[in-house]
Order: structure tokens, then C-alpha cells, then sequence
């Protein structure tokens, strides 16, 4: 059960990082600092599905499932829904290529969103503080 559990949590943490890797420029808009881990993040996701690696993640949630006895356990949420988001049926090298490429365009149009408002931000910013200069003559 222990194991079970653990391999669970690994599939939890994966498909955070899946979620992160695919949408954390979202983060950025809020948190700016974000952008340091989220870089990195974005292009390991890329370059996982570009070049057909495999996450370090898959080897311990199959190890911890396969000590646990993985075909004893009965169906649960992280088996029904997120096991078959991250590892489809039927995927192949060229729809691998196409996910990288999601996540290329995806945070590309985010990350177009974050500079337009940290430059909306800036722009408006400059602009009090011109007029405080103003009204302090």
C-alpha cells in the first residue's frame, strides 16, 4: 500500500509539473520570479517530447508500482484521469512533436501576454511618476 502510495504521488507531482510546464507563464503574471523556474521548466518539457526522453519521474512511479504490486490495486482517480493524460494510448514521435510544439506556441503567446503587461505596467508607472514631478513645481 505504501508503495502504491508513493507511486501515486509521484504521478501527482508529474502531472503538477505537466500543468506548470504547460501554463506557469500564467504564474508569472502574478509572481514575477516565477519566470526563473518556469524557463527551465518549459524547455525540459520541450525538449522531453521533442527527443523522446524519458521524465526520471516514469522510472520511479513504475518501479514503486511495479514493488507495490501494481495489478493488485483497484481503479482510482490518478489511474482513470491522469495516467491516460500523460501517457496516452497510441502515442507516437510525431504526436510527441506535436505536444513540444504546444508547449513552445502556448507559453509563447503567455509569455507575449507577460511582457505586454509588464510594459502596460511600466509605461503607466513612468507616467504617475511624471506627473508627480509635475505637481511638485
Amino acid at each position: 500500500m505504501l508503495y502504491r502510495l508513493l507511486a501515486d504521488f509521484i504521478v501527482l507531482i508529474h502531472f503538477s509539473f505537466i500543468l506548470f510546464v504547460v501554463l506557469g507563464g500564467l504564474l508569472v503574471l502574478r509572481w514575477r520570479k516565477v519566470i526563473y523556474f518556469h524557463i527551465p521548466a518549459m524547455f525540459w518539457g520541450a525538449i522531453v517530447e521533442f527527443y523522446n526522453i524519458i521524465c526520471p519521474l516514469t522510472p520511479w512511479e513504475n518501479h514503486f508500482r511495479e514493488v507495490g504490486g501494481a495489478e493488485r490495486y483497484e481503479s482510482d482517480f490518478i489511474e482513470n484521469y491522469l495516467i491516460p493524460v500523460m501517457y496516452p494510448a497510441g502515442l507516437t514521435v510525431s504526436i510527441q512533436f506535436i505536444l513540444g510544439c504546444l508547449v513552445v506556441v502556448t507559453n509563447l503567446i503567455i509569455y507575449s501576454i507577460v511582457i505586454w503587461k509588464y510594459r502596460k505596467n511600466r509605461k503607466h508607472e513612468a507616467g504617475h511618476s511624471g506627473n508627480n514631478r509635475q505637481s511638485e513645481n
